[in-house]
């Protein structure tokens, strides 16, 4: 009984910490609105994940992407919302001006980048295929699995978005601040290109 934890948790480490839209969107956030700006929007992001997890556990992802034609409007939408998201990173003010003007984004806009986010399934997919930690039990082997993904998620999440407000927090400047987040935001886009091409 889990004796594949440490390759399941090797993996599990660099399929959600590496960059990707989602980490990327945290880090961004973290950057345009602090850390307790992006707080909301973090749990939102990893409550989607666990949508995610359930859906690719159950096998409901397979079955959508079979339909004829699915996986190029789930593509167009994707991209729309991600198109729109880094525009809101993009043009999001300095930390101190963001806490007045409230526009950080919140629990829902966190559930739905997990939800749109190919990347998360991609890597979703991978861990749950890839490993075995419970022999015989599938329900139980699903559960540990996500059991396990939800801590290192958890620990990933907050690394990337103290990671962004740090990286804001190093430049007072209003203009360096603009700067970091046209570059979130053109690395948040190039991200999802590379996720949609897995």
């Amino acid at each position: 009984m889990l004796q594949n934890l440490p390759g399941f948790l090797i993996a599990a480490v660099a399929l959600t910490a590496s960059p990707g839209p989602n980490t990327l969107s945290l880090a961004a956030a973290g950057a345009a609105f602090g850390v307790r700006g992006g707080a909301v929007y973090m749990v939102g992001l990893t409550s989607g994940m666990l949508v995610v997890m359930a859906l690719v556990a159950s096998g409901v992802t397979a079955m959508v992407l079979a339909v004829p034609g699915a996986r190029a409007l789930i593509g167009l939408g994707a991209a729309v919302y991600f198109v729109w998201l880094a525009w809101r990173i993009a043009t999001a003010p300095p930390i101190g001006e963001a806490s007045r003007q409230r526009r950080r984004p919140g629990f829902a806009a966190g559930v739905l980048q997990s939800l749109v986010n190919p990347k998360a399934y991609a890597a979703m997919a991978a861990l749950f295929s890839g490993f075995v930690l419970v022999a015989g039990r599938i329900a139980v082997d699903n559960g540990v699995k996500l059991g396990v993904l939800m801590g290192v998620l958890a620990v990933v999440n907050v690394a990337w978005l103290a990671g962004g407000a740090a990286l804001t927090r190093c430049f007072g400047d209003p203009r360096l601040s603009r700067i970091i987040n046209i570059t979130f935001a053109l690395l948040l886009l190039a991200s999802v290109a590379l996720a949609l091409t897995l």
